[in-house]
Order: structure tokens, then sequence, then C-alpha cells
């Protein structure tokens, strides 16, 4: 017998802070890298391991209550996959704890740094390759998602879309942000991991894009129906 899952104000809530304490540990292991070494490929490697490893243990335990989204595109293209047994009142709650969370998130972040919290960032991220590169990492994070929920292996999330995240860190070009809302907090911290405002509509368009991309991609692998053994619930479902 499946439990019901929780009420949603508590999934709103478990998905803001959950989102807040995933770009906390993306941001605040940037600000940690950048005063360790000046070497990009050490940055790099400590800011891929901290959000990769973070995010499989925030998906691991925030996942029975809401999912664990933390991310409007999870949660766009679940809302889409699962439209005739779900309304968009939970998807927009969802997304707007999200965006919440993400800002708050980085907010923490310098603050525990002693750095003054509300300083935007300055680094510009708006190439054309830049774009590719995050639309190809938010499409593949898609992919992931719904191929875990076709294959009724939902369990798996933790380690698949954690994985994922940290290789994507390394090879795209965009350093695989593939979430709007993080994009956002991250243009809040003027860090290793930080985005200038100017650049986050380019980024969120692509990373739109790359949602499509991954739906359609699941659509041609898997069909569009669920499997039979799919569980209803708030399973561990994932961002980035």
């Amino acid at each position: 017998m499946r439990m019901s899952p929780p009420a949603l104000p508590r999934r709103v809530a478990a998905e803001f802070i959950g989102t807040t304490a995933l770009v906390a540990v993306v941001v605040g292991s940037g600000i940690r890298a950048d005063s360790l070494s000046q070497d990009i490929g050490v940055r790099l490697i400590a800011n891929a391991a901290a959000s990769a490893l973070g995010l499989g243990l925030l998906i691991a335990l925030i996942g029975p209550l809401s999912g664990a989204h933390f991310n409007p595109v999870v949660t766009l293209s679940e809302w889409w996959s699962r439209r005739p047994e779900r309304g968009g009142r939970e998807a927009l709650a969802y997304i707007a704890a999200q965006l919440a969370g993400a800002v708050a998130g980085a907010l923490l972040a310098e603050a525990m740094f002693g750095r003054a919290p509300g300083a935007w960032a300055t680094e510009p991220r708006s190439a054309p390759h830049l774009l590719l590169g995050e639309a190809v990492a938010t499409a593949g994070l898609v992919l992931v998602v719904q191929g875990l929920r076709h294959i009724g292996r939902p369990g798996l999330a933790p380690v698949a879309v954690a994985g994922y995240i940290g290789a994507a860190i390394w090879f795209t070009s965009s350093g695989s942000f593939a979430n709007p809302a993080a994009t956002l907090g991250r243009s809040f911290s003027d860090s290793f991991t930080g985005i200038a405002p100017a650049s986050v509509p380019a980024f969120a368009a692509a990373q739109l894009l790359g949602m499509l991309l991954g739906m359609v991609l699941a659509g041609v692998l898997y069909g569009t129906h669920r499997t039979a053994g799919e569980p209803n619930g708030a399973e561990a479902r994932r961002t980035g």
C-alpha cells in the first residue's frame, strides 16, 4: 500500500530548504576553492566534487518528501509528463520556492565566508558556445530524470543525477548550471561560480531549450507512456 505524499505546503517547504542548501553548497564550495588555489583545475575539481556529493545527499534526504526537484526545468518536465494527474498549482509553487531558495542559498554562502551578501556577480557567460554547452547539460539532466522514471528506477536518482552533474561540470563548456533557479542565485555571488545578471536570461533560455530537447530524447528512447511498475508518490527525483 502506497503512502500519500505530504501536503503541498510541506513539499514546497522541502523544495525551498533543499534548493537553499544546494546553492549554498555550490556557491560556498566555489568561494572556498577561490581562497585555496588560483589553479582553475583545482578549483573546478573541488567545486564539482562538493556539488555532486551535496546534490546526491539532498536528493536522498528530501526526495521522499517533495521529489527533490530543486530545479524549475525538472519541475516543468515532470509536470508535463504527469499533467493529467497534476495541476499547475503545484508546479508554480515549486518553482517559486526554488527561485527564493536559490537566492537565499547564495546569500547564505556569501555570509558564511564573511563576504557582504548581495554583491552582483561580474563574470559574463553569454558566448554562444557557453549557451550551447548549457543546453546540452540541461538536456542530459532531463534525460536522466525522465529515463529513471520510465525504467521504474527512481531510487537510483541520488547516485545517477549527482554523478551526471559532477561529470557535466567537466564535459560542458558552461560548467553545467542546468538549473534556472541556481543560475539566478549564482548571480548574487561574485565568485568562481557566479554569473553576471545580464547573462542570466540567455542562460535560462538555453536551459529551457535543453529541457525540451531532453524530453524529446526521452520520448524517442522510452516512448510517452509510464512503466507499469513506476511509483506514483513523491519519489527521489532530482536536479542540478
